[in-house]
């Protein structure tokens, strides 16, 4: 028999301690999607062929090692009962690796030359994504450990939502600053920044760690363990029809991301002459980031979750290819393509702030029909999907900017490759966040009638 060990409503420190989670992870994981492509192919002189073959190969692990990791950490629980909680000790464990790789990763080859160069970077990304791996998932899957109800999981997305939002910004504004002051093709800016930043998360891991708990625990009571296969995330997909839909959204919507990271750098250097322009966007576009964050909760009320993401979609796509056409028609400011490409990737990406909610829906949904609580293998599974959109996202672009002609060596860059980069830069996320937007409308089926039978169940769980 398996009973659910529950404790009081959610305190201040429980919502600040879960924002640091991603703050912490964010604070490395922002630069490797905004500038990890500049440091190949402008400091370490990598071909962008050979980058956007290596990007591919470096996720193809992750595709794999994301659910393996979270159905290892079920199956471990399912079988010791860990007193420390299921997810809580991995980011104990995980938070110094992440430090430690990351600052490696962007110090160590520039030591290195040709295809010792390679080989070490390629070890090294390894590492770090393994690292990151390792506290992701535990930290995405708290969520439902520490809330079993809509409100308080709609205020630890809004609260994951918000740290999500400090560290992206703070990197993305920083890194800027180091590659102009040392120059875009010495590896020197590109280490300090990512040093900075690496310590900077690090102090923020160990504040989630410090500052949560995990509150609503399965426990399993009977004297066989519960009968946990790595396998059973395969039948997910055939029953779980929601579930479905987030993760071709966590697909579209994570290529929509890593696009933009990905030639956001390129897009103010080669097109606008000036990289330090990526700062000013973030700082314009973080009071955008934040209203929308905390009035995250209030509109998630009034619209219902899934209906203020959708409207935030299919809004960012609408900027985002209107802005295309801007550009085809006139030279468009650089602060005005500021503001309207900012704009727009903040109502895209309220879907990614506000998304957590809907998975630990999935995962009750999951039980429900299954009979098993699979928070790990699901979460994984998820971000898994999100892999495969960043692994698009990233070597895609990269691969289009070779197709355009980039040269790191030239000044100015040809007419060509000023166009390339307008439509990699607006035209592909405004496409993909359309794909975002058609998985709610068409797949996700969360109505009212569904969501009273998941109470009715949780609440008879409770009782047992």
């Amino acid at each position: 028999m398996k009973k659910t060990k529950t404790a009081s409503s959610l305190t201040m420190k429980h919502k600040i301690g879960y924002g640091l989670g991603d703050a912490g992870g964010c604070m490395t994981f922002a630069i490797m999607g905004s500038t990890f492509a500049m440091y190949c192919t402008d400091a370490l002189k990598i071909d962008t062929n050979l980058l956007a073959t290596l990007l591919v190969i470096w996720n193809v692990w992750d595709f794999v090692n994301d659910p393996l990791m979270g159905a290892f950490m079920d199956k471990i629980f399912a079988k010791k009962n860990n007193p420390k909680g299921k997810f809580r000790p991995w980011l104990l464990r995980s938070a110094p690796l992440i430090c430690i790789s990351f600052i490696a990763l962007w110090s160590v080859p520039s030591f290195f030359e040709g295809i010792s160069l390679v080989c070490v970077l390629f070890g090294l990304k390894l590492l770090y994504e393994g690292s990151y791996t390792m506290f992701n998932i535990p930290m995405g899957s708290l969520l439902s450990a520490m809330a079993d109800n809509d409100k308080d999981r709609a205020t630890l997305s809004s609260a994951r939502g918000l740290g999500s939002a400090v560290g992206n910004a703070i990197p993305v504004m920083l890194m800027p600053m180091f590659i102009k002051k040392f120059g875009q093709t010495q590896a020197k800016g590109y280490a300090i920044g990512a040093a900075i930043c690496a310590v900077i998360g690090f102090v923020m891991c160990l504040g989630h760690y410090a500052m949560t708990e995990e509150r609503t625990t399965a426990v399993n009571e009977s004297e066989e363990p519960q009968n946990i296969k790595i396998t059973d995330i395969l039948n997910v997909f055939r029953v779980n029809k929601p579930f479905l839909a987030l993760c071709i959204h966590g697909l579209c919507i994570c290529t929509m991301q890593y696009v933009n990271n990905t030639i956001t750098n390129y897009m103010f250097s080669a097109v606008y002459d000036d990289i330090a322009l990526v700062t000013y966007g973030s700082i314009v576009s973080a009071p955008f980031m934040m209203l929308a964050l905390l009035g995250g909760p209030y509109f998630a009320k009034k619209f219902g979750l899934e209906k203020f993401i959708r409207i935030g979609l299919l809004i960012g796509a609408a900027m985002y290819i209107g802005l295309f056409g801007l550009h085809m028609v006139i030279n468009v400011n650089p602060y005005v393509h500021m503001i309207i490409s900012n704009c727009a990737m903040g109502l895209a990406s309220i879907s990614i702030y506000m998304q957590w909610g809907l998975v630990s829906e999935a995962i009750d949904y999951n039980e429900m029909i299954t009979g098993k609580r699979t928070e790990g293998s699901i979460y994984g599974t998820f971000n898994l999907s999100r892999r495969v959109g960043q692994t698009i996202g990233n070597s895609a672009t990269v691969l289009m900017l070779g197709w355009t002609n980039y040269n790191a060596d030239l000044t100015v860059q040809a007419d060509e490759t000023i166009m390339g980069i307008k439509m990699i830069a607006v035209l592909l996320p405004g496409v993909v966040v359309l794909g975002s937007w058609a998985a709610f409308k068409f797949l996700w089926k969360m109505d009212a009638e569904t969501r009273r039978k998941i109470d009715e169940f949780k609440k008879a769980q409770k009782e047992q």
